[in-house]
């Protein structure tokens, strides 16, 4: 049984590349997770400001080529920033000692080492994070789930079962709003908002439970569990523009590397 693709234009437009015969498709998002991925090997390799500092440089520079707006960008990025600020001062107050010590709490201290590890850890979690969100925030789980299972033979039970999940989340905000229509309607929407709060959420856990039983069902019968060779109903093409993807993530991680052996700050 194919499975059905979603209509309308492609999602990921800042991806979007010509094809020979004039229309635009999106790099095919499994690229982009093998660059990300890629890049993130690279940066985890040494813990120093250096690596860091220029692989985050490298990305604010092409950033513009996303043409994702900078407030929706900021929007979206925005537990990856507010992580920064938080990992820097536990690594600050917890991490490795050396050098000259500034304080000492008793059960915290703070030295130049532990400064130094909580620079470069803070510009690393911006250099893995801020491209994972700019690459990923315009992705169609569609085209994502193609990717994942005819390009990396992921088993197809599993990346449909997700896709599916990854659909019905989004069906949770008009349930919550639909809820407390509902109780206002009754009567019941002027109690504690705390204990409103959470009786809702139960209610919207029945909601989801129920809805999850019936999509199975749903995909059972419509032979989605199925053995034997799966079709699709589009391919999810692997090629020059998307190993172009990953050469350049993984490239900015080898750069980022060369960089920091060139000034003698790598830590291997």
């Amino acid at each position: 049984m194919p499975v059905e693709r979603s209509t309308g234009e492609p999602a990921d437009r800042s991806t979007a590349v010509p094809t020979a015969s004039g229309a635009r498709r999106p790099v095919q998002p499994v690229a982009t997770l093998l660059g990300v991925l890629g890049l993130g090997l690279c940066l985890v390799l040494s813990l120093d400001v250096v690596s860091a500092a220029v692989a985050l440089a490298l990305e604010l520079a092409l950033a513009p080529l996303l043409r994702v707006p900078v407030r929706r960008l900021l929007l979206v990025a925005s537990p990856v920033l507010l992580a920064v600020p938080l990992t820097g001062v536990s690594i600050a107050l917890y991490g490795r000692a050396s050098g000259r010590e500034w304080f000492d709490l008793g059960f915290a201290h703070v030295t130049d080492g532990s400064l130094e590890l909580a620079l470069a850890t803070m510009l690393r979690v911006l250099a893995v994070g801020l491209p994972s969100v700019a690459l990923f925030v315009r992705v169609d789980p569609t085209d994502l789930a193609d990717g994942l299972a005819q390009v990396l033979r992921l088993p197809a039970r599993f990346v449909l079962g997700a896709l599916a999940a990854i659909r019905m989340t989004t069906l949770l905000g008009q349930d919550w709003r639909q809820l407390g229509m509902a109780r206002r309607a009754r009567g019941l929407g002027d109690g504690p908002r705390l204990r409103r709060g959470a009786s809702m959420a139960f209610a919207l856990l029945v909601i989801a439970l129920r809805r999850a039983t019936t999509l199975a069902v749903a995909m059972e019968s419509r032979g989605f569990g199925a053995p034997g060779r799966r079709t699709w109903a589009r391919a999810a093409p692997f090629g020059g523009r998307e190993w172009g993807m990953v050469a350049l993530l993984v490239g900015i991680g080898l750069v980022s590397i060369a960089v920091s052996v060139a000034a003698g700050t790598w830590r291997a």
